[in-house]
């Protein structure tokens, strides 16, 4: 069935009631008509009783009993119908079905109301037929009008997207037999924000996005930040996987800003007296390892140039031998004991893996991280499990402004799509809880980075933990199983489309459910994920108590040590 046929399927109203836009007879949803059950499902139900801006109610109409006609319980919250119209067909969602005075005895007859979220328009063409489906509404239903449930070809229809680049992610809740399927480049190109509480399904859906897009798209470049090492196993080859071992960021690779914030974690209070020192003896630093014919006007504090840490400590020492006042010596004191302690704490050693020889690995490093070339491996991994918590969002300060860098210095030759499990962590609306730099960083990834080719998708279990705003900048936003009241409000404020009556759903939606809204979909849907197989699927499974409850740890000494060795040396 085309998009042209479906006036076709626009069946009359009951015999007696008025509507010009009847079909024929032998369809005509009387007794005596004898249509397959494809056809009772077009009938009308109901008329236009209603219409208030982007809103409609309509009354179900009264049948006698067989007569074949949709009956109450058919109707269902989130199902689409059609209200044709003289210049379109309109589409519309259920989001309120109610009794408004109801009787003793249900034989006696009562009022049912079905509220519409109107979706959108099919105009009708000049020269016969309809146009292709597009949002918004042109032309309003009338009052009298009549309502009918949508067909499957229809559905089908509406939740396609043709001539668009799409993948299968599940199933139409309304009609499993359809696909639900997302539009890649306006998912990716707009940002997107996958939310739901803890055990929805959230980690396997972000999993079988990913999976989905990537095997239609084997060249991609997606970085993933993994703050529980969740993901390794969920793509097996298909994913460079950085862990505590292997992470490499150069102390140089840091701006200022981050560089101070590492400081103080080894206890050192940065005053203006330090910060003016640190500036200028680091920027001194990068124009000597560059040496005394380089082009050096470019270099400051900030600039990701190679120097060495140890220089920088010399200069220090130097200095101080030099001053003459002992008031003088507390800067570069807390200076120089600052970085003494950096270069020796194993936390930090991810900074420093380039031994005695420093080299200019930023290129090499840049091709790990952001996949150029691919080689197959289409996304990074960033395993930040064993990473020190007090320094994990230093780490994503650095990772996730590198990528905005990366985009606006490759102009966006090389989309990337950066994906930041557990958002509300680096981004929290509570400015006390979380690193500034990280929270400007994916804020301006927000707002700014899909002019140069860089995508967003942010995870949270708390929409309502994360900064203000952040939800809005997303356009398409998947929104799963939601139980506290707070976070519902937060997702609702954020939704940009007519999906309110789906919204009513959140707390109540099962695991691998979402309501699907923005410009990734082709109208509001309510869907099921598909299933990903065991062994794709991350390591997010609760733990079983009655089965480990059951059985001894065989050795308990040795597990033991290891634990405690894991523990001092922050490795996993």
């Amino acid at each position: 069935m085309t998009i042209d046929e479906l006036d076709e399927s626009l069946a009359a109203p009951p015999p007696g009631a008025a509507d010009e836009l009847s079909t024929p007879p032998a369809d005509d949803g009387s007794p005596q008509s004898k249509s397959s059950p494809a056809d009772m499902h077009r009938r009308r139900f109901g008329r236009i009783i209603a219409v208030d801006g982007s809103q409609a109610t309509a009354a179900m109409e009264h049948f006698a009993p067989g007569d074949g006609a949709i009956t109450p319980s058919i109707l269902q919250i989130g199902a689409v119908v059609k209200i044709p119209t003289p210049l379109s067909v309109l589409f519309a969602m259920i989001r309120k079905l109610s009794i408004p005075d109801p009787a003793r005895d249900a034989t006696e007859g009562e009022r049912k109301l079905v509220e519409l979220e109107l979706l959108g328009e099919c105009p009708r063409q000049a020269q016969g037929g309809l146009a292709p489906f597009r949002r918004g509404v042109s032309n309003f239903p009338a009052l009298g009008g009549g309502v009918f449930m949508a067909s499957s070809e229809e559905l089908a229809l509406l939740y396609s997207r043709p001539g668009v680049a799409t993948v299968r992610v599940g199933a139409i809740h309304q009609d499993r037999r359809l696909p639900a399927t997302i539009s890649v480049d306006d998912l990716l190109g707009k940002h997107y924000a996958i939310v739901g509480s803890t055990g929805s399904g959230k980690s396997c859906t972000v999993a079988l996005i990913l999976r989905t897009i990537l095997t239609q798209n084997p060249s991609g470049h997606v970085l993933l930040l993994d703050p529980h090492n969740e993901y390794t196993r969920a793509f097996g080859p298909m994913a460079e996987v950085i862990g505590p071992s292997t992470l490499q960021l150069p102390y140089w690779l840091f701006n200022f800003e981050e560089l101070g914030e590492v400081l103080k974690h080894t206890g050192m209070v940065m005053g203006p007296a330090e910060a003016a020192l640190l500036s200028e003896l680091v920027t001194t630093a990068k124009r000597q390892f560059l040496g005394a014919n380089a082009d050096v006007r470019h270099i400051t504090a900030d600039t990701p140039s190679p120097y060495r840490m140890t220089l920088v400590v010399q200069q220090l020492e130097e200095t101080m031998g030099r001053l003459d006042k002992p008031e003088s010596l507390g800067p570069y004191q807390a200076l120089k004991n600052a970085l003494n302690m950096l270069m020796s704490d194993a936390r930090f050693g991810f900074m420093f893996t380039g031994g005695i020889t420093m080299r200019d690995t930023m290129v090499p490093i840049l091709s790990r991280i952001f996949r150029v070339p691919v080689d197959g491996k289409p996304l990074t991994i960033l395993d930040l499990s064993a990473v020190a918590s007090e320094i994990t969002n230093v780490v994503v300060s650095v990772l996730c402004r590198m990528a905005f860098d990366f985009a606006v210095w490759s102009d966006g030759e090389v989309p990337v799509l950066l994906v930041c499990e557990e958002a509300h962590r680096y981004v929290p609306e509570n400015d006390r809880l979380g690193f500034e730099p990280t929270k400007r960083a994916l804020s301006r990834i927000a707002k700014e980075g899909r002019k140069y080719g860089l995508s967003l998708c942010v995870i949270t279990q708390r929409p309502s933990e994360l900064a203000a705003g952040m939800l809005s900048q997303c356009s398409t936003i998947f929104a799963m199983r939601l139980t506290h009241d707070k976070d519902q409000q937060i997702v609702r404020s954020a939704m940009v489309d007519s999906a309110f009556g789906l919204l009513e759903a959140l707390p109540s939606l099962g695991n691998a459910e979402a309501i699907a809204v923005g410009e990734g979909v082709a109208i509001p849907m309510r869907l099921v994920f598909d299933q990903l197989e065991p062994a794709q699927r991350p390591k997010s499974d609760t733990a079983t108590f009655s089965t480990a409850w059951n059985k001894n740890v065989d050795d308990p000494e040795a597990f033991l040590q290891q634990v405690a060795d894991r523990w001092r040396h922050q490795r996993r």
